[in-house]
């Protein structure tokens, strides 16, 4: 499960659930954490610390698709995550809950064919201390990736049904992969920019995806839960990059925002 704030009322519904949670640092929480290891320590006491004897943390995601090019926290990411994870030591518990960040698609500059995959000139200095830093801690990246904007955004050169993992007939070749899904060929993408910026063996978490059930093209009750379904059956095992090998993956949303 994740959440995107420390919602009080939230970690105490989840004490003795037994439920992994992952918790976010707000974007606007991220400057002032990044400049007082008092504000970062404080931070854990009152949201992890408090709740950890009976709470299983699984990941603190410091920011949320942070912009580089719009986002001021963008300059302050890894030092939070540096002090987070020295608070976090303290406690010694740097090995058991991991700290990280969530990004999105559209910080790569190049994506197809998946094998191009690359960070843009825009995001390379954003992206390669937060790879150094999750490399250095053995902890994964995040990624949000949603195939339906990519779809939309292309809807003459990417097939409905290869958004929706139910093409039987499309499918990228790309070297020594192949890929039979529109989800398989951005998460290459992913790899092929990280092994470039000094992530090859970083292990990916796909933080958010899902597909709108109303409000846009193709966005139907139906497609979503052809969506959702075939994404469930599809992580378990695993990507032509990385093949039986699960994907931790996080649907999104449990409820309608609206």
């Amino acid at each position: 499960m994740r959440i995107y704030d420390p919602d009080q009322p939230t970690l105490e519904a989840l004490r003795g659930s037994n439920i992994e949670l992952v918790i976010g640092v707000r974007n606007e929480d991220i400057q002032s954490i990044a400049n007082s290891v008092s504000l970062a320590t404080n931070w854990v006491q009152n949201n992890v610390l408090k709740y950890s004897q009976d709470v299983k943390f699984r990941y603190i995601v410091v920011g949320n698709e942070i912009d580089p090019n719009n986002d001021q926290a963008s300059n302050f990411v890894v030092l939070a995550m540096q002090n987070i994870y020295t608070s976090l030591a303290s406690a010694k518990l740097q090995n058991q809950i991991k700290i990280s960040t969530a990004i999105q698609m559209n910080l790569l500059g190049s994506s197809y064919p998946p094998s191009t995959g690359a960070f843009s000139d825009s995001s390379i200095s954003f992206i390669t201390p937060i790879v150094n830093f999750l490399v250095e801690n053995e902890a994964p990246l995040l990624v949000n990736m949603y195939t339906y904007f990519s779809y939309i955004s292309d809807p003459n050169n990417v097939d409905l049904s290869f958004a929706l993992f139910n093409s039987q007939t499309d499918r990228a070749i790309d070297g020594k992969y192949e890929y039979r899904n529109l989800f398989d060929a951005s998460l290459g993408a992913i790899y092929a920019a990280l092994e470039k910026v000094g992530g090859a063996n970083l292990e990916v978490v796909v933080s958010e995806s899902g597909w709108p059930s109303d409000g846009g093209v193709a966005a139907t009750v139906e497609n979503a839960q052809i969506y959702y379904e075939n994404l469930f059956n599809h992580v378990s095992s695993g990507t032509p990059n990385r093949p039986n090998q699960a994907l931790e993956t996080y649907l999104f949303a449990m409820f309608d925002e609206n």
